[in-house]
């Protein structure tokens, strides 16, 4: 995979899109992880880039991102991948992101947080001046590192943040393996992010073999505010049913449930409408849209050929995505009216 490119006039690239589940390093090109490898001196098991990307399960998809990290080791690899990520995704309809990134590697390698935050600073800006595309950055924990580093990396953020190094960093997260960890013990890392004003946001309810426990163990235990994937959430009648009362977002990622995480045999058989159906606030996202050759007009297209939604459903999901947000109200309706005068405008287009 190149630079994407827009599909001619097509409408799912068209439609205005905000995206808060992503994460930069799984939107890495495979040509540019060739190049970061061998510049950094980090051999790959493969020689074509087209052959990089080849998983069948969670596990082994996280072998293969963990590689993908090991060639990031200047702070010119952080800008170059921030750039191309968003100059990618605005070539599909991203107007707005959130986006993870997750340095406990890097950290553990000795990296500094603060060069590789100025990396990906710098990357945002460079594509923001070229496209108009806005995003924020959100600082993953590692859960496979433990809760000592956890709140380690949330104490040097607030640490950054206050000595104006990481205004960019507006919250944090949590992502990688689910299974065999206890997620209260992460409690102190997510009570520090509250403390220096941070967003929570915590991968719950993802994995084959996961109910919707650790859903209710990131709302109650660790405060947080967004639930990524979640889609354990449609096993659990009451819990949906609390959480849309609350209007709590969850960032679905239709796709990768099925080719990453392999909880659904097709994109048929994904609860995401059923959820939406029990009022939950539910967005559409990548996850690693580069490792799975994917893109977020792409995303918008098989959901909607696998559940049958026109242009009117698609462009809800797109402004319930600006509510979800970590926005402010006043950009929230400036972003709302962009969309909605879009989205008249590709309604007009479709055919009677």
């Amino acid at each position: 995979m190149t630079q994407t490119q827009p599909r001619s006039n097509d409408r799912f690239d068209r439609i205005p899109k905000v995206e808060l589940h992503c994460h930069v390093e799984g939107t890495v090109r495979p040509a540019t992880v060739v190049e970061l490898a061998r510049k950094a001196g980090r051999p790959l098991p493969v020689d074509d880039p087209n052959e990089l990307y080849r998983y069948d399960s969670l596990d082994s998809f996280l072998s293969i991102f963990w590689l993908v990290q090991e060639t990031l080791v200047e702070r010119a690899d952080w800008a170059r991948i921030a750039y191309e990520s968003l100059v990618d995704a605005a070539a599909h309809g991203l107007r707005y992101r959130e986006m993870f990134f997750t340095p406990a590697r890097h950290l553990a390698a000795g990296q500094d947080l603060r060069d590789f935050v100025a990396g990906l600073t710098e990357g945002v800006e460079a594509a923001e001046a070229e496209t108009g595309v806005r995003a924020m950055l959100i600082a993953d924990v590692d859960r496979a590192f433990g809760p000592g580093p956890a709140r380690e990396l949330v104490e040097r953020v607030g640490e950054l943040r206050a000595a104006g190094k990481a205004s960019r960093i507006i919250g944090i997260g949590a992502d990688s393996t689910e299974l065999g960890v206890d997620m209260r013990t992460f409690a102190p890392a997510f009570e520090a992010a509250r403390r220096f004003g941070l967003r929570r946001t915590c991968h719950a309810g993802e994995a084959v073999g996961v109910g919707p426990e650790n859903i209710r163990v990131a709302l109650e235990a660790l405060g947080a505010e967004r639930i990524d994937h979640g889609v354990a959430i449609a096993e659990d009648p009451e819990l949906m049913a609390r959480v849309a009362d609350a209007r709590i977002p969850i960032t679905v990622c239709p796709t990768s449930n099925v080719v990453i995480a392999n909880r659904f045999r097709s994109l048929v058989d994904h609860p995401l409408l059923a959820m939406r159906d029990a009022g939950l606030l539910v967005t559409i996202n990548t996850d690693d849209p580069a490792m799975m050759d994917l893109d977020l007009g792409e995303e918008y297209r098989r959901v909607a050929e696998a559940h049958t939604l026109g242009a009117e459903q698609l462009g809800l999901f797109a402004l319930e995505g600006i509510d979800s947000t970590w926005l402010d109200e006043s950009d929230r309706r400036a972003l709302r009216k962009e969309f909605e005068g879009d989205l008249a405008r590709l309604r007009a287009d479709e055919p009677a």
